[in-house]
């Protein structure tokens, strides 16, 4: 699920691109090193999720993606809404671990 939030939210996060070149009159190169950027990282992060410290990375998106509202504001919104799928889909995959560790704990123990 994890992945997934991540998958989606490069999606909106290259959309930034174009809106702050246009709207928000970021230079060009700077526009496209953070939306285009973050993009990628998004994509790159989701593909490593096996290692725990790619986990802390895509929390640190979530912050960077909220961030971005500074200079766009609708993201602010949509930041928050990323964090909260982050969130929930990091916090119900620990769970779902844990309970499925438990289950086979218990089939091997008989």
């Amino acid at each position: 699920m994890c992945a997934a939030t991540l998958s989606l939210e490069a999606i909106v996060l290259a959309l930034t691109t174009p809106v702050m070149i246009v709207i928000a009159d970021v230079s060009a190169p700077i526009a496209v090193t953070v939306g285009i950027g973050l993009a990628v990282l998004c994509l790159l992060t989701a593909g490593a999720l096996r290692s725990e410290g790619a986990y802390l990375l895509g929390w640190a998106i979530q912050v960077a993606a909220i961030c971005l509202g500074f200079v766009v504001t609708l993201m602010f919104f949509l930041g928050a809404v990323f964090a909260a799928l982050w969130a929930t889909a990091y916090l119900l995959g620990r769970k779902i671990e844990a309970e499925r560790a438990a289950a086979y704990a218990a089939y091997d123990a008989q």
